[in-house]
């Protein structure tokens, strides 16, 4: 599997389960990765929402990859924008939530406009075979090392040492004398922030 394939597919497992507490101290966790970029603070969040917005979006009926990509793109979300969070406004797994029901939302939306009848590909000429192979492998690889080299350095380190060096999380976390749950947060992110340059630079095939 290429690297590419990795960043479309790769789908980190939950981290071991750590008990937050009660929903104000989700409020200080999502707060606290808005204010100062809290990596510990969105592993334990990250622990807590990944099996449960995923859990909500297949009891709302999408196939498990869409229920996986809406999770994936919805703990990106709250790295991104948890400085618009206001616990005066409302808690954070009402916040959570409401970002994961507009991602399903789009998602529905998305099925509906591409929904077309299979004659409509009839009359698509099969391209020469291999004729883009070539081109297409280099575009990507080009937009792969691009986007490796925006990563922060701290990310860049653990998918280097995860995909590069072949070292499994554990191993990663013993040799950079980091908890388990940093590294499982910092690769996501990593992988949200390549996956988001691929797709924004039309690389949307592994």
């Amino acid at each position: 599997m290429s690297l590419t394939e990795w960043t479309h597919n790769a789908m980190p497992a939950p981290l071991r389960r750590t008990g937050v507490g009660p929903g104000a101290n989700l409020d200080a966790l999502l707060t606290a990765v808005g204010a100062d970029r809290d990596s510990k603070a969105f592993s334990v969040l990250f622990d807590h929402f990944v099996p449960r917005v995923q859990a909500q979006m297949l009891r709302l009926g999408l196939a498990s990859f869409a229920a996986a990509d809406v999770t994936q793109d919805v703990m990106e979300t709250i790295w991104r924008k948890a400085h618009l969070f206001d616990p005066r406004k409302a808690a954070a797994t009402t916040w959570v939530f409401h970002i994961a029901r507009n991602r399903r939302i789009d998602v529905k939306r998305r099925s509906r406009e591409t929904i077309c009848a299979i004659e409509d590909f009839f009359g698509i000429p099969d391209p020469a075979d291999g004729s883009d192979d070539c081109v297409d492998s280099t575009k990507r690889e080009a937009c792969l090392r691009e986007a490796l080299r925006d990563l922060p350095h701290d990310q860049f380190a653990l998918v280097k040492l995860a995909f590069f060096d072949g070292l499994s999380h554990t191993a990663i976390a013993a040799h950079l004398n980091l908890p388990l749950g940093t590294v499982k947060s910092r690769l996501w992110l990593a992988f949200c922030r390549l996956r988001r340059a691929l797709l924004d630079a039309g690389v949307t095939e592994p």
